[in-house]
């Protein structure tokens, strides 16, 4: 962990659960690269995954290890622990830097539009 990350995780006052399990996510990516797996979010449209780059926002095509289930919505999944979705092997799929931080937390409420009635001001 970088010395950055260490401080924000410290002021938070959490462990990122993603870092516990770091050797299993290796693993995972090296077996994605030797499959030579595409990134299961565009399927492939932006081209193949550099399995070689640092995953970093200045390498928008270098592999990072997507949840299938958001970590962030764990109980929603019926995962004990955001832990135990992050660490979940069969939660992963291979996915481009970019793609994954264009899709977000895929699994977002819908918002809904409540119109107000313009003379009272109410619902």
């Amino acid at each position: 962990m970088h010395e950055a990350e260490a401080r924000r995780t410290a002021m938070r006052g959490k462990i990122n659960p993603r870092q516990a399990n770091g050797r299993q996510r290796q693993k995972a990516a090296k077996r994605f690269a030797a499959m030579n797996a595409p990134c299961a979010l565009c399927h492939g449209r932006r081209g193949d995954i550099h399995y070689n780059e640092p995953r970093s926002h200045l390498f928008p095509l270098s592999l990072v290890i997507d949840e299938i289930k958001p970590v962030s919505r764990w109980r929603e999944f019926g995962y004990t622990s955001a832990e135990a979705c992050a660490s979940d092997p069969n939660n992963w799929q291979p996915a481009h830097y970019v793609c994954n931080s264009e899709a977000g937390d895929k699994r977002k409420p819908k918002r809904i539009d409540i119109k107000r009635d313009a003379n009272s001001g109410t619902f």
